[in-house]
């Protein structure tokens, strides 16, 4: 199953057209999974790899109007919320293990609704990405880089999770080259609402797992 068995029954709000809900993930040991909806200036809403919730709370934002998963293994509740409101559902490109077909797919670069732009990050799995959403502040979604939990720095998921754990410290490394960091919006974990790129950094820093600089990059 591609669900938590868990439901959501409200959203709170990140900051200014981002919205957030939780639910404790049975699928991953009961750790907390994250979803997000951004709202648009004309009440469009677009969901970003949602998780189970009462349609009700989706309602009160606004018209859901497109669904983009940041991975194959984030299609989570997509199908359900795609039939439910007639939204469609952006995938990555070579997304694998998707139980139903997407509406559109996207790549590096492209604009994706919400004012999303989708910027590649290899390392958990070949086909993940970020999203940057540089209005009303810059917010990057992180898919799977990075976890956080508690209050301290994010943290890299154990290697043993991860396709390729070196690319993945690259990934972070390239959007603090040439994204603009101030929110990070994590698919485990809370959001980081103030000076991202020096928690990116600091992930970097005290990461202990890197992989040893003769394994594959």
């Amino acid at each position: 199953m591609s669900e938590p068995k868990e439901r959501a029954h409200r959203t709170v709000q990140v900051i200014p057209s981002v919205h957030r809900w939780s639910v404790r993930d049975d699928r991953i040991g009961g750790a907390e999974s994250e979803a997000y909806a951004v709202v648009s200036e004309d009440g469009a809403v677009t969901l970003i790899d949602p998780l189970p919730i009462d349609d009700k709370a989706l309602r009160k934002l606004g018209r859901v109007e497109a669904i983009v998963l940041t991975a194959g293994n984030h299609q989570r509740a997509a199908w359900h919320f795609r039939k439910l409101f007639g939204a469609p559902v952006w995938a990555p490109q070579d997304a694998y293990g998707l139980e139903d077909t997407p509406d559109a797919t996207y790549g590096p670069g492209d604009n994706l609704p919400g004012g999303l732009m989708a910027y590649h990050t290899p390392g958990p799995v070949e086909s993940m990405y970020a999203l940057w959403m540089e209005r009303p502040r810059s917010v990057i979604f992180l898919s799977d880089l990075l976890t956080h939990y508690g209050q301290g720095t994010p943290r890299f998921v154990d290697n043993q999770y991860q396709d390729e754990p070196g690319r993945t410290r690259m990934s972070v490394q390239r959007i603090l080259d040439h994204l603009p960091v101030e929110v990070l919006c994590f698919a485990h974990g809370r959001p980081i609402l103030q000076d991202g790129a020096s928690a990116l950094r600091r992930a970097l820093d005290e990461d202990t797992e890197a992989p040893a600089p003769s394994e594959p990059r």
